[in-house]
């Protein structure tokens, strides 16, 4: 499992112009059950999404496609981690 970080660089006002963009983005890797879960930090510095992928080359091909990141409105962190312990709910999803 990964843990992106986003961290935004310019004003809300600019970032907001490209939320629904951003939403369609985030629903079509949720439809591909690459992304787990996301949303915005608080205070609203950023955001988090919760991501399944094969591998890190692979989720950085997918956060190209953000519009957060082609219109370079965020920093993005990467950190892979394994999930030694979850909640059972998530037995199905992670393996």
């Amino acid at each position: 499992m990964f843990i992106v970080d986003l961290k935004y660089i310019v004003p809300l006002e600019e970032l907001d112009g490209h939320m629904e963009a951003h939403v369609q983005y985030l629903k079509k890797y949720y439809e591909q059950n690459v992304f787990v879960a996301s949303g915005r930090k608080v205070p609203r510095t950023g955001g988090i999404i919760l991501a399944l992928a094969k591998d890190e080359e692979s989720l950085k091909k997918i956060l190209m496609e953000d519009p957060f990141y082609k219109h370079r409105l965020a920093d993005f962190t990467i950190t892979h981690f394994l999930t030694s312990q979850y909640h059972p709910d998530l037995e199905l999803l992670l393996k």
